[in-house]
């Protein structure tokens, strides 16, 4: 038998390496897991003899290699997106994840200021400053500022919204400095930052920073959520069913294992989430009983762009039907859809 020459097989060797490793500029989703809610949120002195559970579902999400593409191709449970159907514009992937987890604190405060209310709790609303996403390449703050930064003072403001640093930096000029308090894990920092614009990105002097404001909420009882590396907005409604169900003295739940996605938005409407179908799929191979899908209304000025789009709840439907699953879908479009719907079944 002919052997095979050493610089053949390393030619080989890089070549499998290339088609396994080398990152393209897609993404791969896939089904990610069902992940019990009562160990990562935690009411103090709250109800928690209950029978059933309360899940949240996760997609994966990860880089395409060659071979991940390829496979991805020919299987009907991954999906593959454009790397700009994922990142937003001059957003690298340490911002992106940043962003990612923004969303999830985000949608942790929603759900405790939507469970409270409705628990009829007390609690109170803290600015925090502001949070950044991202920091404008050749801007004042490159170098200095870091995506997750959380600027609490500016100079003499210690109480910053994005209208009092609008209003403040609007005389400004370029060379002008600005000195600045953050946090960033869990450390106070003291920074300078020289203004400066930036053709085609900012028109103005300016910090060279995209930003929203940072709020935290106080409440009695107190609340614990650990949701680790988890990111992204859609475990809102799931986070304010548990944290009420601890709130509330009975068992929402009935005994049934009841899985769920939607962002939950401050005013306690279920918000539209992706990859809805990928999570029906997660929810499925858990066995769990039904599954809360967002209802969500589609404007005609939408539709007529994309005439395929369908409602989240359409969606899960479609794929709960071409999987087979026992598992029932039900359609929300708020959190009181959800707490009637639980309130009128008939314990399991």
């Amino acid at each position: 038998m002919k052997k095979i020459k050493p610089i053949v097989l390393l030619f080989i060797v890089v070549i499998i390496l290339a088609l396994g490793f080398y990152p393209m500029e897609s993404y791969i989703s896939r089904p990610g897991g069902a992940y019990e809610l009562s160990p990562l949120v935690h009411v103090e002195n709250g109800d928690e003899d209950d029978e059933g559970t309360l899940s949240l579902l996760t997609i994966a999400l990860s880089k395409a290699t060659p071979l991940t593409y390829a496979y991805a191709k020919v299987t009907d449970s991954q999906k593959i997106y454009p790397a700009d159907q994922i990142r937003q514009e001059d957003e690298d992937e340490e911002e992106y994840n940043v962003r990612q987890l923004k969303l999830m604190s985000d949608s942790q405060f929603n759900a405790i200021t939507v469970a409270f209310d409705r628990a009829k709790k007390p609690y109170t609303v803290i600015n925090h400053g502001i949070f950044i996403f991202n920091v404008v390449d050749g801007g004042g703050a490159h170098n200095i500022l870091k995506p997750g930064d959380k600027i609490l003072e500016m100079d003499d403001l210690s109480d910053l919204t994005g209208d009092v640093i609008a209003k403040y930096l609007v005389d400004k000029k370029e060379g002008d400095t600005v000195r600045l308090k953050v946090e960033r894990e869990e450390k106070v920092l003291t920074k300078e930052v020289t203004l400066k614009s930036v053709p085609g990105v900012l028109e103005k002097a300016g910090i060279g920073i995209s930003y929203t404001e940072n709020k935290v909420v106080e409440t009695t009882p107190s609340v614990e959520i650990k949701s680790d590396d988890i990111g992204g907005p859609s475990a809102g409604l799931m986070f304010t069913l548990e944290l009420l169900n601890q709130l509330l003295p009975e068992d929402i739940t009935k005994g049934y294992d009841i899985a769920g996605t939607g962002e939950m938005l401050q005013d306690g409407t279920v918000g539209r989430i992706g990859g809805i179908d990928l999570k029906v799929i997660a929810a499925d191979k858990k066995g769990l009983d039904f599954m809360f899908a967002p209802d969500d209304d589609i404007s005609e000025e939408i539709v007529a762009k994309n005439p395929d789009l369908t409602s989240n709840y359409e969606e899960a439907l479609k794929t709960a039907k071409k999987i087979g699953t026992k598992m029932k879908i039900v359609p929300v479009k708020t959190i009181d859809d959800a707490m009637e719907y639980l309130d009128n079944l008939e314990p399991k």
